[in-house]
């Protein structure tokens, strides 16, 4: 029993330590960070879209489904920031290099936007929670995106 413990204590040990790799180390060029954050912000994106559909009645309302997409949204709210990785604002982005240089204000939005985002996952039960709680997380998308983001 005690080598059970040990080897599961050292599994998970194990685990941790390939997530706690440093993000520059995770991208070997900067156009796979570029991708990476595209691609979560891409994911966010169509499940707020299901959402969204929902609340403006285009779609019908199906609270495991809202709740399904709320989690997608929420967890991936938590991947593109480590791919905020030097000159990454140029090439195939949308990124202005204000959201490089100003890294401090960028992980406030982010943590507000996660913030918001957490609430959504329990407001997606009901069609009128659902309703307030994308207002939310849209407003505190945008005030990211009108400070950082190419148009």
């Amino acid at each position: 029993m005690k080598k059970l413990a040990l080897s599961l204590a050292g599994a998970a040990f194990a685990a941790g330590a390939l997530f706690a790799v440093p993000a520059a180390a995770q991208f070997a060029k900067v156009e796979d960070a570029i991708k990476y954050r595209k691609a979560a912000f891409t994911i966010m994106g169509a499940n707020m879209g299901r959402l969204s559909a929902m609340a403006r009645g285009d779609r019908p309302f199906d609270a495991a489904v809202a709740q399904a997409a709320a989690r997608t949204v929420d967890m991936a709210g938590h991947l593109p920031w480590e791919a905020f990785v030097p000159n990454s604002a140029a090439g195939d982005t949308r990124l202005k290099p204000e959201g490089l240089a100003n890294a401090a204000e960028v992980k406030a939005a982010a943590d507000k936007m996660q913030a918001e985002t957490a609430k959504l996952v329990t407001a997606a039960a009901s069609l009128d929670t659902l309703r307030t709680q994308l207002g939310a997380v849209g407003a505190s998308c945008k005030a990211c995106h009108d400070k950082f983001r190419k148009d």
